[in-house]
């Protein structure tokens, strides 16, 4: 029963059209997207909208490459590297990050459930710390040895 797996595969490429209409038609009017990162839910398709257009925003000649998707029954597990340059307002939880001009690699996680043919709840994984070095908004991570 891969068409789950496709649902999502057919999203992430829509986000790299930018075709936020599809996004749209394949989300649950009740759907809920949670960025576990920073604990923001964003509720039905407008809530979708809106999370999947603050990154396309904040990136606008962003791209996604899907690494792996696993499907499990009506649960879909999609790891994808997003790569892109800062040049529009990045919208967080934490307020609005002015565009740096710094370019990025990210990678992603979400899990997703789909009920009926449509996403009704998701899960959002990145690394924060990682997105705020990259932008040279924070120090890299002390590295240690050990002898």
């Amino acid at each position: 029963m891969a068409e789950n797996a496709d649902l999502i595969r057919s999203l992430l490429e829509a986000w790299n059209r930018r075709d936020f209409d599809y996004t749209m038609d394949k989300t649950a009017p009740d759907a809920v997207t949670i960025d576990l990162g920073s604990g923001t839910v964003f509720r039905g398709k407008e809530g979708s909208l809106q999370y999947s257009t603050a990154w396309a925003d904040a990136f606008p000649d962003g791209e996604i490459t899907i690494d792996r998707i696993i499907e499990a029954g009506d649960v879909v597990v999609a790891e994808y590297t997003g790569r892109g340059t800062h040049t529009g307002p990045l919208v967080t939880a934490g307020g609005t990050i002015a565009p740096t001009g710094k370019s990025l690699t990210l990678h992603l996680c979400d899990v997703s459930e789909v009920k009926d043919g449509l996403v009704n709840k998701q899960h959002a994984y990145f690394d924060s710390g990682s997105l705020m070095t990259q932008l040279g908004l924070m120090a890299p991570a002390a590295t240690t040895t050990t002898q």
